[in-house]
């Protein structure tokens, strides 16, 4: 966002944001108090988009709402600032910045062309979704409906496309369209858009924008479901998916939501790698993996949902921490063995096992995750994958992947949790590859003086170059972990939970018997350690 973006109250002069000279007496206009829209027009706050924001103070006069002061808003010199500089910018979700010019000269004149007065609504909830539009000249408001008042949403302007969520989807639309300008309107169908996507695979990126900007949480969006769950904020951002935190519908339940971008969809085996990553997570039920609930494929492209996990990486926190308390070491690493055990017992290797696939949850419970890269023992496909510091020796050579390359894995993973640093250097691939494949690991003693002899036997037994003196199983290393590692470690792996639902349906005036019964209920399981938790979900019809 660059720094020199100015809000209304900057160049208008009022007086009226927070702390300005007439903000004492006139108090602090909406605008600048607004941050509802922060991020649009690439703004800081509402002052960007200040048209947009009931209440505001223009020349002397508090405004109305955005449709009462639009003919005002729209010739005022602010207003046509921010519009030149956002067609110099060229903002993401400009339809232009993915289409060539000689895609764009081929299909000119197939377009449609329709005109709008301003004020003009060219798009309302229940229109069906066969047309979009890419804006060729004005502005509009993009309008939602809450609680019987309309709130902008977003704003648009040259370059901009409108509806095409709809067209996509085929979905009737759910949200108004207003024009503040006249508008000279491109008219795109659906049979054009495959087109354009079969010729402009860049397009796919655009529609990644466009389906972030319907999710995010800073706009007034009325709906941003995906199947059984709503989307509430961006979480993570990656190259290959953006990541949100939701809740379940139904149930309440927090949830997190991976959406693969748009432009993997046309990736073969990138696609095959979501799906399998999904299957395989999905047959899983370990407490040490992360769980997977659902795939839902929406808006040309796919989202996981998956348990939401409140806590950090495994490589974050050596990153802030440099190496990790031994003790601290050995819980999460018995418990990241208990959950590849489990795995491992179910003919499944990970094959990018490290410390960024590892999470810490806030009460230090590991979660594996990205499966990936994940195949069954033994099949073609289980070659050499993963972050390169982490490969077992045998897997450059041209080895199959099985349980001994991700035991060797988490044996790095444990050598860089104590001594803060990988066993080889890792700046040239060629120099590492040749070294895993020619010498013995250091030994961690070597940099942490003070390493239990557990910990220490197992990281030089799981790095064995030779994968015949590693650890053959999972079951074989926790076994002598399992000892050195304490009470805490016991639980985990060795005690596998269940999840039982209980449904009771009774009348209302039954709901105080009920409640003791479910009391007394509760009070007997707490006895025998089951841990009971209640959720009314109200009345049923």
């Amino acid at each position: 966002m660059a720094a020199n973006l100015l809000n209304c109250w900057e160049v208008m002069g009022c007086g009226r944001q927070a702390g300005g000279g007439n903000a004492p007496l006139l108090g602090v206009c909406p605008a600048a108090s607004d941050a509802t829209y922060d991020g649009l027009n690439h703004g800081r706050n509402g002052g960007r988009i200040c048209w947009a924001v009931a209440g505001t103070f223009c020349n002397g006069t508090v405004q109305g709402t955005f449709a009462e002061k639009r003919p005002s808003c729209v010739s005022c010199e602010f207003f046509q600032k921010v519009q030149r500089e956002e067609e110099e910018a060229g903002a993401p979700s400009r339809f232009f910045h993915f289409v060539s010019d000689d895609t764009m000269a081929s299909l000119m004149g197939q377009f449609g062309y329709r005109h709008v007065k301003a004020g003009a609504r060219f798009l309302a909830p229940g229109d069906p979704g066969e047309q979009a539009f890419i804006i060729q000249k004005g502005t509009c408001l993009v309008l939602v409906e809450k609680s019987g008042v309309l709130l902008p949403a977003d704003h648009r302007g040259r370059g901009d496309i409108v509806g095409l969520r709809s067209l996509l989807t085929g979905e009737p639309r759910n949200d108004y369209v207003e024009a503040e300008t006249d508008m000279d309107l491109w008219v795109l169908s659906r049979n054009q858009f495959d087109l354009l996507l079969r010729r402009e695979p860049a397009l796919f990126s655009l529609l990644s924008e466009l389906v972030v900007r319907r999710f995010d949480s800073k706009r007034p969006i009325a709906n941003r479901v995906i199947g059984k769950y709503v989307l509430t904020e961006i979480i993570g951002r990656g190259g290959y998916g953006i990541i949100y935190k939701g809740r379940h519908l139904a149930l309440n339940m927090p949830i997190a939501v991976k959406m693969m971008r748009h432009h993997f969809f046309l990736d073969s085996d990138y696609l095959d790698s979501f799906r399998t990553e999904a299957k395989i997570i999905a047959s899983l039920n370990h407490q040490n993996i992360l769980k997977v609930y659902d795939i839902e494929e929406q808006f040309q492209t796919f989202f996981m949902i998956t348990e939401y996990l409140e806590g950090e990486s495994l490589r974050a926190m050596i990153d802030r921490l440099t190496k990790l308390p031994a003790e601290l070491a050995m819980d999460f690493l018995v418990q990241a063995c208990a959950g590849l055990e489990y795995a491992h017992r179910r003919n499944i290797v990970h094959r990018d096992i490290n410390p960024a696939n590892l999470v810490i949850e806030k009460n230090n419970v590991v979660k594996i995750l990205d499966f990936g890269l994940a195949c069954p023992f033994g099949t073609e496909d289980c070659q050499m994958g993963g972050a390169i510091a982490y490969l077992a020796p045998e897997l450059f050579e041209g080895e199959p992947a099985d349980q001994r390359s991700d035991i060797y894995a988490l044996g790095v993973t444990a050598f860089e949790m104590v001594t803060g640093r990988r066993p080889f250097p890792d700046d040239c691939h060629r120099t590492l590859m040749e070294m895993a494949c020619s010498q013995e690991i250091p030994d961690p003693a070597d940099f942490e003086k003070n390493l239990p002899g557990p910990f220490r036997r197992f990281i030089r037994r799981a790095c064995r170059r030779d994968p015949e003196k590693r650890y053959q199983s999972m079951s074989e290393a926790l076994a002598e972990l399992r000892p050195a590692a304490g009470s805490r470690a016991d639980s985990f792996g060795s005690r596998r939970r269940e999840l039982t639902s209980l449904f009771m349906l009774y009348d209302a005036e039954q709901r105080p018997e009920v409640e003791k019964l479910v009391d007394e209920f509760a009070r007997k399981a707490e006895k025998f350690g089951v841990d009971l938790k209640k959720n009314d979900l109200g009345e049923v019809v």
